[in-house]
C-alpha cells in the first residue's frame, strides 16, 4: 500500500461517513429543531466534510512534489480552509434557518468522525517507512 491509497481510502470513507452523519444528524436535528435544524445538521457535515476532503485532496496532489512544495500545498490547503471557515461563519450567522446547537453538534460530530477515519486507515495502512526504495544487487563472488 502507499500513500496515495491511503488518503484515496481516507476520502471513500469519508463520504460514508458524511452519508451516516447527515441521515442520523439530519434526522435528529429535524426532531428536536424541525426544518432549521435538518438544514443546520446538513450544513455541520458539509462543512466538516469539505474540509476533510480539501485535507486529504491537497496530500494526494502534494506527495507528488519535492518536499518543499508539499509543505506550501499543504499550508495552502490549510489558509484555503481558513478562508473558507471564516467566510461561512460570516454568510451563516445571519441565516434564519441555522439552529447554533444543531450546526455545532453537527460539526463537531463530524470533526471527530473524519479524525476517527484519518487515524484508522493510516493507522491501519502498513505503508512502509521508505516507500519506492529499491536495493542495490547482490555482490558477486
Amino acid at each position: 500500500m502507499n500513500a496515495s491509497s491511503i488518503f484515496t481510502q481516507i476520502l471513500k470513507y469519508t463520504g460514508l461517513l458524511a452519508l451516516v452523519i447527515a441521515v442520523v444528524g439530519g434526522g435528529l436535528g429535524y426532531l428536536f429543531a424541525g426544518t432549521d435544524g435538518l438544514w443546520s445538521a446538513l450544513v455541520g457535515v458539509g462543512l466538516a466534510i469539505l474540509f476533510a476532503a480539501i485535507t486529504a485532496a491537497s496530500m494526494l496532489v502534494a506527495i507528488r512534489f519535492t518536499l518543499g512544495a508539499f509543505f506550501g500545498i499543504v499550508m495552502g490547503a490549510w489558509l484555503l480552509k481558513l478562508v473558507i471557515f471564516i467566510a461561512l461563519l460570516v454568510v451563516l450567522r445571519d441565516q434564519p434557518f441555522v439552529d447554533d446547537v444543531v450546526l455545532f453538534l453537527a460539526l463537531v460530530v463530524s470533526i471527530v468522525g473524519t479524525l476517527a477515519v484519518d487515524a484508522l486507515v493510516v493507522v491501519r495502512g502498513r505503508l512502509s517507512y521508505v516507500s519506492d526504495a529499491s536495493l542495490p544487487p547482490a555482490p558477486s563472488e
